[in-house]
């Protein structure tokens, strides 16, 4: 199953910055976000006949989305790829490493306005479980999840929100958009976490991706 996924994404985007989201502008509250690039890496594992995503709960000493769900990554330092980022900050932040880790695609990029970044999603797959450990500066704890699971009954919820100065679904100023939660992992995902998890299921399906309307 993991094998397919990642031939899907490949097909999709191959290696190097993602697309970008054409439902969300990339400058908001006055911030070019593309200006600020970011990458999180996306690391899937087969274990049980399951396809399984490496996650983290960001630690509470962290300056913003403390306690939140993320994968593991962050802004990329001068002149890397996004793939040199996501590969530095999952070593840094959960000790993956890299030499164990096979780059497979990027899904959307997606702006995160409240970090002011520009995010690719990079795929990846291992080779089996990861033998993982927090750094407590940035990770409270390491967790992964069976794509299946986030299909189960239940898992998933959708909330339509407004923000002023955000455009909506619609294309309107302060206009609604969705917003998608996943409770698994003992966690609520949500944000730009339960983005990527929406399109990697899309993928994992064979289905169009969220943002492929047009």
């Amino acid at each position: 199953m993991v094998a397919a996924i990642a031939d899907r994404t490949l097909s999709r985007s191959g290696l190097g910055a993602g697309r970008p989201d054409p439902e969300h502008r990339l400058v908001a509250d006055g911030v070019d976000v593309s200006k600020h690039p970011s990458a999180v890496l996306v690391a899937l594992f087969e274990e049980a006949g399951e396809s399984r995503v490496v996650l983290t709960v960001r630690s509470s000493r962290l300056r913003s989305h403390r306690g939140e769900v993320a994968f593991p990554g962050g802004r990329l330092d001068p002149g890397e790829t996004v793939e040199d980022a996501a590969l530095r900050e999952a070593d840094e932040e959960v000790a993956l490493d890299p030499a164990s880790v096979a780059l497979v695609g990027a899904l959307t990029a997606m702006p995160t306005v409240s970090s002011n970044t520009l995010m690719t999603p990079v795929v990846a797959t291992l080779l089996g479980r990861p033998d993982l450990v927090a750094s407590p500066d940035e990770v409270d704890r390491v967790f992964d999840v069976a794509l299946a699971d986030l299909l189960a009954e239940g898992v998933f919820r959708e909330e339509w929100w407004s923000i002023p100065g955000r455009t909506g679904a619609d294309g309107r100023d302060g206009g609604e958009f969705p917003v998608w939660f996943y409770a698994a992992g003992h966690e609520l995902i949500w944000g730009a976490t339960a983005r990527v998890l929406t399109e990697l299921l899309c993928v994992t399906l064979g289905l169009p991706g969220p943002f492929d309307r047009r």
